[in-house]
């Protein structure tokens, strides 16, 4: 098998996953994160109706910095689209990514602008 191949059928396996266990409504949507290597970024999710209700990416920062910090700010600005849009809590979706690094940031960035997980 294609090293590339078993690689992405791991992280899809991953990703399925956690998938299982989380799932957002209206009220308390799912917080998905994607992670490039050239940028992040996070949806608010209702999985019921299937629809994006916030969306939010490193490319609408004005000063990124570094990319644990760019995450950070990312995950402030995401809490605050969702503070606009009357919405305390969330459920976090890291998808296939460790809790780590960026991911990690943009949760705390999340929790420090208000969201609740």
């Amino acid at each position: 098998m294609d090293k590339n191949k078993a690689k992405n059928q791991q992280q899809a396996r991953r990703h399925a996953r956690v998938r299982a266990k989380v799932s957002g409504t209206a009220t308390c949507p799912r917080l998905s994160v994607f992670r490039s290597n050239r940028g992040m970024f996070l949806q608010l999710v209702d999985d019921e109706a299937g629809k994006t209700l916030a969306s939010a990416a490193v490319k609408e920062l004005k000063q990124p910095g570094t990319k644990t910090e760019a995450s950070k700010e990312l995950g402030k600005l995401i809490a605050e689209k969702a503070k606009s849009k009357k919405i305390e809590a969330v459920v976090f979706d890291r998808g296939s990514y460790k809790y780590h690094g960026r991911v990690k940031a943009a949760a705390e960035g999340a929790r420090e602008g208000g969201l609740n997980f």
